[in-house]
């Protein structure tokens, strides 16, 4: 069993087999995202083992094709199979290492990418300055402590953590939060409606806004907008229930044992130990034209604890690379008065490049020693 099981593994039908379910599946994926939307889509066909089909309104899922982790993970199993089984020692057999090698490290890279990479916007008017970004599909609770006007001190729960029951404690908080329910798309309205339902809370901004809870969102152009109910609670009792939503745009005010206190629900933020100052942003048009010519964004980059103070142009096909980091001019605002930059974290961003040149030295290798040899029995002939 284990010995057929192995030439299974090893064999050339898989390798085969496996690149022609790779390419249905990047077939299917690219049309699936016509109505699931680029982000769904690559979760459920990329980013996942099966792909699995939902009969009807049931919560039954069927897996029905292996999805893009399987089928990567069997293909690196079939080639480092493959090449343990077939290698013979020897100078003539150095490129087909780097060859494999390469493939290894292409497929390795692109996991480590899904794994470690991250991506998000910095959104900045003429003028302003920031130290964080923003990830445009996740949220958090924000805690701060305001009571010190010159320094904040901020508690941030990951939405994740708000969807699971129970209570959160932390030592920068001096209360526990309760979440009483939490949504992670919903609509609010300040009129009732048939099919919302009344909020329910007993301090804060809440009474007279209606809620209910909606399907998570999948559209490139629009994000979900989360809402829940929170209760605060102390050793002396509570402190009432609150409304969070990324609907409101006031913070949630509270005081306890002489201390001020903010919650929000906001997008999740990245921060940096360097601010980046938007010192003007230019929307360049051809002249009698509505056609654009040209994006900029001129910043000024300050990190105190080195020292740097300096001025970057960033601006399309030219982004900023600093700190691990890459900048690029993604957006605008419509009155060409603000920017938005999109800031990607990619630990792994040689290993494509790597790979690539080792499969090509592999090659260039394999075929010289080929020709090599054929040159000298040519000769010797």
């Amino acid at each position: 069993m284990g010995d057929r099981l192995y030439r299974v593994f090893t064999s050339l039908r898989l390798t085969v087999t496996l690149l022609a379910l790779g390419l249905i599946l990047v077939f299917w994926g690219t049309l699936a995202q016509v109505q699931l939307g680029l982000y769904k889509a690559q979760n459920d066909f990329f980013r996942s083992f099966f792909i699995y089909w939902s009969p009807g309104q049931s919560s039954l899922r069927i897996p029905i094709f292996p999805g893009g982790y399987l089928i990567g993970w069997l293909l690196l199993i079939n080639l480092f199979s493959a090449h343990f089984r077939y290698y013979q020692p020897g100078r003539k057999k150095y490129g087909i290492i780097m060859i494999h090698l390469g493939v290894v490290l292409l497929l390795f890279g692109q996991l480590l990418t899904d794994v470690l990479s991250t991506e998000s916007v910095m959104h900045l008017r003429n003028g302003e300055m920031k130290n964080y970004s923003e990830v445009s599909r996740r949220y958090e609770l924000a805690v701060v402590d305001t009571t010190d006007p010159q320094v904040d001190k901020v508690v941030a729960i990951p939405e994740s953590r708000l969807l699971r029951a129970g209570d959160i404690s932390h030592a920068g908080m001096p209360f526990t939060i309760r979440v009483a329910a939490f949504y992670s798309n919903s609509s609010l309205t300040e009129t009732a409606a048939t099919d919302h339902v009344q909020v329910q809370t007993t301090a804060g901004t809440g009474s007279g806004i209606w809620w209910r809870s909606l399907p998570r969102e999948t559209d490139m152009d629009k994000r979900d907008m989360p809402s829940g109910i929170v209760e605060l609670i102390t050793p002396q009792g509570s402190l009432g229930t609150y409304l969070v939503s990324a609907y409101l745009t006031q913070p949630q005010n509270l005081t306890y044992n002489n201390r001020t206190y903010e919650l929000r629900l906001r997008l999740e933020r990245l921060y940096k130990p360097f601010t980046v100052h938007l010192l003007e942003f230019k929307h360049d048009k051809y002249p009698g034209t509505d056609i654009p010519k040209n994006f900029s964004s001129r910043v000024r980059l300050q990190r105190p604890d080195t020292g740097e103070d300096r001025e970057v142009l960033i601006y399309m096909n030219n982004p900023l690379r600093y700190a691990g980091e890459t900048y690029y001019q993604a957006s605008f605002d419509p009155d060409d008065q603000g920017t938005v930059l999109q800031v990607v974290h990619n630990p792994s961003w040689l290993t494509p490049y790597f790979s690539c040149v080792l499969v090509g030295v592999g090659l260039m290798t394999q075929f010289s020693s080929h020709l090599f040899n054929f040159a000298a029995k040519r000769k010797a002939t």
